[in-house]
């Protein structure tokens, strides 16, 4: 059995297959990890949705921000932006049954063997491996209740609180908790949060730094593998921190990253389009190619 980890997906499913031949995946014996963001923005959410749930049963996943738009979008349609792509799965006849296992997913995955942590965005320096886990349990447990869900997903959205405190209650506490693993980029030492800045590394506000670069960080003993910041272009200097998000719905390549070897194998489909430029022609061919961490 080999395992393999993806960055974003974003509805890009041509280079995720590429990338799954290119490794000659067997889901009867391997495993995939999925960062998150499975859908939006990209071309192909309902057949990405489709084929990831046809092979859920060799899949590891954390949700990302786009799933949990997607839900609350289903929830309420009038949340749907423009630039969603998420309509064709909201009218598809096997909805209930994605949506549903959609819900079923985790917001942060430790694999206590490989003493490695899988999460969307990232985990506050302030947070230990204990905590950090408690916190996802706490969201997760509300998205797979039907009587506590529908409150949650009209109040997750927001910017407030900047900061995690023990005493938060109610939709609050799984507001900021949701944001520290599906949102963020920049934090301040005490974990307070900017949510507004989205470019490179050393973007960062005055008083706050990425969230994986404090030395004080209490997760530093652990490996992250995470996605979400597609500025960043798959590099991050922090040890045991690896980045995943090369920015393939942008236009980018799609990484996939070979846990027992440390390869990375890069596909960059000519014939994926950015969300905003019209499809190349089918003639165009996927390229792939191997690196090593």
């Amino acid at each position: 059995m080999t395992v393999y980890a993806v960055g974003d997906l974003q509805g890009c499913l041509k280079p995720l297959q590429c990338l799954l031949n290119e490794v000659a995946f067997d889901p009867s014996k391997d495993r995939l990890w999925l960062v998150g963001d499975l859908v939006n923005r990209g071309p192909q959410s309902l057949a990405t949705l489709r084929f990831l749930y046809a092979m859920r049963d060799s899949l590891t996943c954390v949700l990302g921000n786009h799933d949990l738009h997607l839900l609350a979008v289903a929830h309420n349609r009038e949340r749907l932006k423009k630039s969603d792509t998420l309509q064709e799965i909201l009218d598809a006849p096997d909805r209930d049954d994605l949506l549903n296992w959609l819900r079923q997913q985790k917001l942060l995955h430790y694999d206590a063997e490989r003493d490695t942590l899988l999460v969307h965005a990232g985990i506050p320096p302030q947070w230990t491996l204990s905590k950090a886990l408690k916190c996802a349990a706490e969201v997760e447990a509300v998205l797979r209740d039907d009587s506590r869900l529908p409150l949650f997903l009209d109040g997750m959205y927001g910017n407030q609180p900047t900061r995690w405190d023990k005493d938060l209650q109610g939709v609050t506490r799984l507001r900021v908790i949701t944001n520290y693993l599906t949102r963020m980029r920049f934090c301040s030492t005490d974990g307070s949060l900017d949510l507004k800045s989205k470019e490179g590394a050393d973007s960062a506000p005055a008083g706050f730094a990425p969230w994986f670069s404090y030395d004080n960080r209490k997760t530093r003993s652990h490996t992250i593998i995470f996605g979400h910041w597609a500025a960043l272009e798959g590099h991050c200097d922090a040890p045991n921190v690896v980045a995943l998000d090369t920015g393939c719905v942008w236009g980018g390549a799609m990484t996939l990253l070979n846990l027992d070897s440390g390869a990375k194998h890069l596909c960059q489909c000519s014939d994926q389009q950015r969300p905003s430029q019209p499809t190349a022609t089918a003639n165009e061919q996927s390229r792939c190619e191997e690196t090593s961490l």
